[in-house]
């Protein structure tokens, strides 16, 4: 199925990238995770993906570090962002305040049918 939606998935723990990844599958989309915000950054200029999902809470580069870095990159700006993590954002869905809002924010631990939703939302096929 080459006309997959292509989601990345940066995240610093194996098992929710398997759990996503497997969510995901079944609903029709490709996803392809890496567990530290450099591999995300590199995969990111080396495919652009559809929508990007992001853990927030990692060693090295945070996803804020993440998210900042594409949202001044004017290939990757556009892509939508779903935050996955287990920290409650007390700004809510407004990461930082120089940097638009991510488009939606699902917190662990979460129900995959939620997260198959919000991202069948983002990318209806």
């Amino acid at each position: 199925m080459d006309n997959q939606p292509y989601i990345l998935y940066i995240e610093d723990e194996r098992p929710m990238i398997e759990l996503v990844r497997e969510s995901l599958k079944f609903a029709g989309y490709e996803v392809v995770g890496v567990t530290s915000g450099e591999q995300g950054l590199a995969q990111m200029q080396a495919r652009k993906p559809d929508l990007l999902l992001l853990d927030m809470m990692m060693p090295g580069l945070s996803g804020w570090d993440i998210y900042r870095s594409m949202k001044a990159d004017a290939q990757l700006a556009e892509v939508p962002v779903i935050v996955i993590t287990a920290k409650v954002l007390s700004q809510g869905r407004k990461i930082v305040e120089d940097l638009p809002p991510v488009d939606d924010y699902i917190t662990k631990p979460f129900n995959p049918e939620r997260l198959i939703r919000s991202v069948q939302n983002l990318l209806p096929k």
